[in-house]
């Protein structure tokens, strides 16, 4: 729905240019953005993008990948924004952002990135450094060992099996070639010992933590020079894996007073402005939060807190715009968002495969539970992430990639 006549005029168009079309993230920026009003070009690595399907884009733009190619990535780019004007420029994927900062001086003047310099992003991006500031702010994080080195033997602590082997960064590598890195689950320090030795060098250090059970829980911020102007929290209900990886529904809750003052303390910690997601685990066995990771970009779930009522894209683009921002919006509790293939795609794995194989607590819910929630839709309160019947073609282009139609 467009925005009313009088909010249209208050604000100042822009034109502003999406990178990595692909990501459902982009999707919702996107679409928040053409609602307020701008003029949003998308760049992908294909021709036909999630993001770039979206009704209402005025551009689609092709690129290189960042993983692939970092410096002909941000060459391409930088030719759209000048021949574009583009006057906001928001990458959405670590791969992107990364090279973008390396390369900010490329820029044309006057192109606003709304984000940390290229040596606060690294911090935030760095595990490690992020899981020691954590508890020096009150914040906990799983048993730890890390493992400084390649080549080094896996922990000989059996608490801390079953576990997790995480690379200090999501995407590593330098110059031209890079490429991204995963969270491992090991049941023993046999496994452990396998995975350390298939990772990169660059991968190192390497973090083998005790696996934590217990609900997934986000902190959203928008930082801006003047102060803070949006807060969000939600709570991962279904993953894919479903012993934990990318939510596929998620609900919006109240973000807990001393979460927030935490996580605002962490983020003090690094200088932090721009968006940003402090990831958290709340321990079942203790109730305590522990910290997992910071994402200093738009997270893949974003939809939901727009759908809630906390439209992240649109305040950053208000701000770039010079609308004076006001003290962070209220949001409502309980809504709920489904990325519909990502969803189908737990469903199958539960039906098919045990708790044992899947590595699931004894507290995971059994199959016939798991078939009612995925059935169960709350009129006017749980929302489809990316089929919106307004907007239809990102899901058939989803659609058909996911049947081999599309590459």
């Amino acid at each position: 729905m467009p925005l009313p006549a009088h909010e249209r005029d208050a604000r100042r168009p822009l034109r502003i240019l999406v990178l990595d079309g692909g990501e459902r993230a982009a999707l919702a920026v996107v679409r928040s953005l053409v609602r307020a009003g701008h003029s949003v070009a998308v760049a992908a690595e294909s021709r036909t993008s999630l993001a770039g399907s979206s009704r209402g884009v005025a551009e689609r733009h092709v690129t290189p990948s960042p993983l692939l190619d970092a410096d002909a990535f941000v060459r391409e780019v930088v030719r759209i924004v000048r021949a574009s004007a583009i006057d906001l420029l928001i990458p959405v994927s670590d791969a992107s952002t990364e090279a973008i900062l390396e390369r900010r001086d490329a820029l044309p003047p006057g192109t606003q990135l709304p984000c940390a310099s290229l040596e606060v992003y690294r911090a935030a991006s760095d595990k490690v450094l992020v899981h020691r500031l954590a508890c020096e702010v009150g914040l906990g994080i799983p048993d730890t060992v890390v493992v400084e080195q390649y080549g080094s033997a896996a922990p000989a602590d059996a608490r801390l099996y079953p576990g997790v082997v995480k690379p200090h960064r999501s995407v590593v590598g330098a110059g031209q070639a890079r490429r991204k890195t995963g969270v491992a689950q090991v049941r023993d320090r046999e496994e452990c010992e396998r995975v350390l030795r298939a990772l990169p060098p660059e991968a190192f250090p390497v973090m083998v933590q005790r696996r934590i059970h217990g609900a997934g829980e986000g902190f959203f911020t928008l930082r801006l020079s003047g102060g803070t102007a949006a807060y969000f929290a939600h709570r991962r209900l279904r993953e894919r894996p479903p012993s934990g990886g990318v939510s596929v529904q998620r609900e919006s809750i109240a973000l807990d007073p001393t979460l927030k003052a935490r996580c605002d303390a962490l983020l003090d910690r690094l200088h932090w402005t721009g968006i940003a997601m402090v990831e958290c685990k709340r321990d079942l066995e203790t109730g305590d939060w522990r910290v997992i990771e910071i994402n200093g970009r738009f997270w893949g779930s974003l939809q939901l807190a727009i759908d809630a009522g906390v439209d992240f894209p649109a305040i950053l683009a208000d701000a770039v715009a010079g609308v004076p921002q006001t003290v962070p919006q209220p949001w409502r509790a309980g809504v709920r968002s489904r990325w519909e293939w990502g969803d189908i795609d737990h469903l199958l794995l539960r039906m098919i495969r045990s708790r044992a194989r899947l590595k699931l607590s004894p507290q995971a819910p059994g199959r016939l539970r798991v078939l009612a929630d995925f059935l169960t839709h709350r009129f006017g309160r749980d929302h489809l992430e990316v089929f919106r019947l307004g907007d239809p073609a990102p899901f058939l282009v989803e659609s058909a990639r996911r049947a081999g139609l599309l590459t």
